[in-house]
């Protein structure tokens, strides 16, 4: 099994590291140019293999798009493929399709979608087989689930002869992503309304404007530098290319880890991350920012630093279950993740175990990108190996090339 082997920096951090760009400003933005048939012109594009994917299938003939294990790739284009028409099966990795789509299928549905599930109800693989719209404008989805389905509806909805009205059912769970789908679909000249008090979003049905767009370097991929600052003795990292007012729900980072000592300088280019003093004890919320609780997670089991975690349910269906996947590699760092109650809260608790005994970890990843990236800070503390660890391609490409910036770090690989 490929790893890659992390040893602590020799001296004090210092590094600057010009961020990957985010996939999930891409992810929309490309959706949004094909409904103008390509006519944005899109600047720093995600290299990340979620959206090179994106890119790929959308200017694809084939019949057949396989997202391989990119969620938000589903989810986007069954929605394009189903409200344009096209007869297209969608199809992925083993993992992707265990993954639900259901609650968009069945919304597509009430609009006019033709879609058909090739095995299991609710899962893909499935083929979009045509649209003859419905006449029905007015569409009631689950809030909580994933927001990426309210994103992939909300982004055809002005192709629809009356427009969408959604009504949110039940909590409304990563906020942050739909309002930067709704920015960004106000950006390209479609506004729409939204009464948060009732959980309504009307959307008119409006040709998109093309435009000229430049992507943001990614917050989800700065968390994991806020974490080696965090946990190194000493340190001063500046992240290129990050806006203090970001679309990105993930831009949270920066007032998550105040508490656990990183303090964020905005500048002209980027951030600057800097040491203050850390706090004993935190609790977050990550309903509006679950991608971060990973990161959040293994920063305060290696600090020592009592979390309380809630709002990670959404975690059980990601490209792991990384609820599962976070309890069993804690525990080889020395810690632990504990369901603390019925009402889904969640407490890191440290072991009693020497540091020394849990040095030079070995960590499975379990084909997910944020378990290899999360972990990667603990190597400020001590050595560790992480199991395979090419699945940052998915989201962050030049991870180990950016990681290998920090001073006295030493990558090398087994097998």
């Amino acid at each position: 099994m490929n790893a890659v082997y992390l040893t602590p920096p020799i001296g004090p951090v210092r590094a600057t590291i010009p961020l990957a760009s985010s996939k999930s400003e891409s992810n929309r933005a490309l959706i949004i140019d094909a409904l103008t048939d390509f006519r944005c012109d899109l600047h720093n594009l995600s290299t990340a293999r979620d959206t090179q994917t994106m890119i790929r299938l959308l200017r694809s003939e084939d019949a057949v798009a396989d997202v391989i294990d990119a969620g938000t790739t589903m989810r986007f284009l069954t929605a394009y493929f189903a409200v344009t028409g096209k007869h297209k099966t969608l199809t992925g990795t083993p993992r992707m399709c265990e993954r639900p789509i259901g609650i968009l299928v069945d919304a597509l549905h009430l609009l006019g979608a033709d879609i058909e599930y090739l095995q299991h109800e609710g899962y893909p693989p499935l083929v979009t087989k045509g649209f003859g719209y419905s006449g029905t404008n007015r569409v009631s989805i689950q809030g909580g689930v994933s927001s990426q389905y309210i994103s992939a509806l909300l982004m055809i909805a002005p192709m629809l002869p009356n427009g969408i009205v959604l009504e949110l059912t039940g909590d409304i769970g990563s906020r942050p992503y739909i309002e930067m789908t709704l920015q960004q679909m106000a950006y390209f000249g479609v506004e729409a309304e939204t009464d948060w008090t009732n959980k309504t979003i009307t959307v008119p049905a409006k040709a998109y404007e093309p435009k000229s767009y430049r992507i943001e370097s990614d917050w989800s991929g700065a968390s994991y530098w806020y974490s080696v600052v965090a946990l190194a003795d000493e340190a001063e990292v500046e992240l290129l290319g990050l806006k203090e007012k970001s679309l990105q729900g993930d831009s949270a980072i920066a007032h998550i880890m105040r508490p656990l000592g990183v303090e964020s300088t905005f500048t002209d280019t980027g951030v600057r991350l800097t040491k203050i003093p850390a706090k004993e004890s935190l609790a977050v919320d990550f309903t509006d920012c679950p991608d971060l609780a990973q990161t959040v997670a293994v920063c305060c089991a290696v600090k020592g630093t009592a979390l309380t975690l809630t709002g990670i349910e959404s975690l059980k269906i990601k490209e792991t279950n990384r609820v599962a996947a976070l309890q069993a590699e804690l525990q080889k760092i020395g810690a632990v993740l504990v369901e603390a109650e019925a009402n889904h809260r969640y407490e890191v608790r440290p072991m009693d175990i020497p540091a020394s005994a849990t040095g030079n970890a070995r960590i499975h990843t379990y084909d997910d990108h944020r378990m290899a990236m999360a972990f990667a800070p603990v190597a400020m503390q001590r050595g560790l190996f992480i199991e395979e660890p090419n699945v940052v391609a998915k989201s962050y490409p030049s991870f180990w090339d950016d990681f290998a910036r920090v001073a006295g770090v030493r990558l090398t690989t087994d097998s």
